[in-house]
Parts: C-alpha cells; structure tokens; sequence
C-alpha cells in the first residue's frame, strides 16, 4: 500500500468489515483505525462517521495531521485523541466509513455484502448478550445511513462474504 493511501471499508454490522480490514493492513504495513471506537454510543453511527470524516480525513487530505477521539464506553464520555501523521497509510473501517463527502478523500473504497442471517450470527458470536438488544437500534441507524449516503454504491469495490 503507498504511502497517504487510504482505503475506507464500510458494510453492515456483521459483514466482516473489521478483519478484512485487519487483514488488509497487516499485508499492506498500514494503520487500521475502526470507528467502532469512535461511536459516541448505540445511536451514534451518524456522529461517529461525521467525526472520522472532519477530523481525520479532512486534515489528512489537506497535508496536515488529523486524528480522532476515542469513545470510552466504559465510562460512556469522549476518551482519549489519538494523532495521526500526513502520509501515513491508513484503512478505515466501520458503518459509516463510505459517506457522500468521504469518497473523495480516499484512495479506495470496498463496500462488504453478506446476508442479514449471517451477518446476526458473526454479531452475536462477537459481541454477544450485550449487543444483542441494540441489533435492531443500530439496524435502523444503519438503513437510515445508506439511504441518505448510498455508501454500496459508491463503493470501487464490492466483496460477498
């Protein structure tokens, strides 16, 4: 992966977008930052692309450092900022990573498909009795998103899982 690429890796919730990314970036030497740590939240998809795209994105194309706070959902409040550097190769991933004002901004985008039964089983085997009631929350927020930025079909690429 060159240097100051950025590839955005965005699905649905169970779509495999976290260890494809991960994969990715260990083949490739680049940073992999996952929004799931940025969320402010179960309701912040919306806010947590948002933040990804103004502070990290934005300077970052700009030539100049960009960064995110991480969420502490723990503590449920903003944790720490973590810094990064112009020219680092990086891949995003996350609900939310492929937004209208974003694609420009990347390199590469890759939407990952895979069907809602398999995708609530890798959830739930994931995260387990903690996620399982905010399944349906997040589902919304996810279908609001998608109607609103279209994130598959901007999407360079497509993967079924």
């Amino acid at each position: 992966m060159p240097e100051s690429s950025i590839v955005l890796v965005d699905g649905r919730s169970g779509a495999g977008k976290t260890e494809f990314a991960r994969e990715l970036g260990d083949s490739s030497g680049a940073l992999v930052v996952s929004i799931d740590e940025v969320y402010p939240g179960w309701d912040g998809l919306d806010a947590g692309s948002a933040h990804i795209y103004r502070f990290l994105l934005l300077p970052l194309r700009q030539g100049q450092p960009g960064g995110y706070r991480r969420w502490d959902w723990r503590e449920s409040s903003p944790g720490e900022w973590r810094e990064v550097l112009p020219g680092t190769p990086l891949v995003i991933e996350g609900c939310g990573a492929i937004r209208s004002d974003a694609s420009a901004a990347a390199t590469e985008t890759v939407w990952l498909e895979c069907p809602a039964d398999t995708r609530w089983e890798r959830a739930m085997a994931r995260d387990g009795e903690m996620y399982r009631p905010q399944w349906e929350r997040w589902a919304r927020q996810e279908e609001r998103f998608l109607r609103l930025h279209r994130s598959d079909e901007r999407a360079d690429r497509i993967f079924l899982g």
